[in-house]
This record gives C-alpha cells, structure tokens and sequence, in this order.
C-alpha cells in the first residue's frame, strides 16, 4: 500500500526520473503534487505496471494532480555533465515549472542536488512506497516512452518504439552495424563490450 504522505499537512511533490540507463534519448523526469486524501488503487511504480496500464494513469494523473510538470534533459547535455547531475536537472527542470511551489520534495533514490529553498527527503525505491512518487514515475515514464516513438520513425533501424533507448542485443547490434546517431549519448559504451573486436 502506498503512501500518500511524508509529512501531513505540508505541500509535498514527488519527483522521479526515467531513462538513466539509456544509451539514446534524453532523460525525463516528473513533478507532481496529488490532492489531499487522494486515491487511485491502480497507482504503482511505473516498473511494476504494465505498458497499458501506464498509457491509461497517465491522463488521470494529469487531470488529478493539483500540479505536475516534466522536466528533460538533451542526449548533449547529458554527456556533457553525466547522467546522474543530468537526472538532478530534469527533476530541478520538473520542480521549476510546478504551477503550485512544493514545501518539501519527495525524491526517488538515495542522492539529490537540493532545489534551491525547498527541503527535499530522498526515498530509496519510493515510486514502491509513495503515492506522488509513483505518479511522477509514470509520467516521466510515458512522457519519455512517447519521444523514444516518435524519434524511432526518424531511425527505425534501433528499434526504440521496443527497447526505448535501452542496452538490449538488437540495441547495440544496431550501433555496431549503423553507427551511433545525433540521439545517442556518445559517452555511454554503446557497443557490448562482449563484441570481439576486429
């Protein structure tokens, strides 16, 4: 059962991102504020629902919220300051575009760049244990999902409306026999490490 709050009585935004692992795309990531007492038995970790699932609370989340926002960082801004500050400025980028300002953030993992005059309590594995951590998994889930498709139709040779940006085989074989795209984050190892080498 999820949790709908940390602290009671205090505007609490929940703030998860998707796509880190990815060797093409951006990185996503999602602010939002549920109402008070809000329920949804269909909300869970983005991870633990299916595709289907995530397509349909998604508009429900973005008609309920009291306010939600998705922040994204570009394939070049990414390797240019790494993935993991990347992550911190799609959630800062999310968190900024809040019509509402949070008093306290609810932050999926176990590290986080402080949002300039707003508290924030890091969560490990929290879109599993609070309710607008897990809304905001699934927004920057689908938000994300729905770029990885339509960029597939500009190189459909990656197979991203699949694999979404992810290291699978077909992935990297692709890399290996196309070369990497403007989409591809040149300072990821894109090509499996298992690939003799010629």
């Amino acid at each position: 059962m999820l949790m709908q709050y940390l602290n009671s009585g205090v505007v609490e935004a929940g703030c998860d991102e998707a796509g880190r692992g990815c060797l093409a795309g951006p990185v996503y990531a999602a602010a939002v504020i549920l109402p008070p007492n809000y329920k949804n038995d269909l909300l869970n970790d983005s991870k633990q629902l299916s595709e289907h699932q995530r397509d349909a609370l998604r508009p429900i989340i973005e008609r309920d919220a009291l306010a939600w926002c998705v922040g994204v960082v570009s394939p070049e801004e990414i390797d240019h300051i790494n993935i993991l500050k990347a992550s911190f400025l799609a959630m800062h980028r999310a968190i900024k575009g809040l019509k509402i300002e949070p008093q306290h953030l609810l932050i999926d993992g176990n590290r986080f760049t402080p949002y300039p005059g707003i508290p924030h309590t890091c969560i490990v594995k929290g879109d599993g244990k609070m309710m607008s951590i897990a809304a905001a998994s699934i927004l920057a889930k689908t938000h994300r999902d729905e770029y990885m498709c339509a960029i597939d139709k500009e190189f459909p040779q990656y197979g991203w409306s699949r694999n979404k940006g992810y290291p699978t085989k077909d992935h990297r074989a692709a890399i290996e026999q196309y070369g990497a795209t403007v989409y591809h984050r040149k300072t990821f190892r894109l090509l499996d490490p298992q690939l003799p080498f010629e």
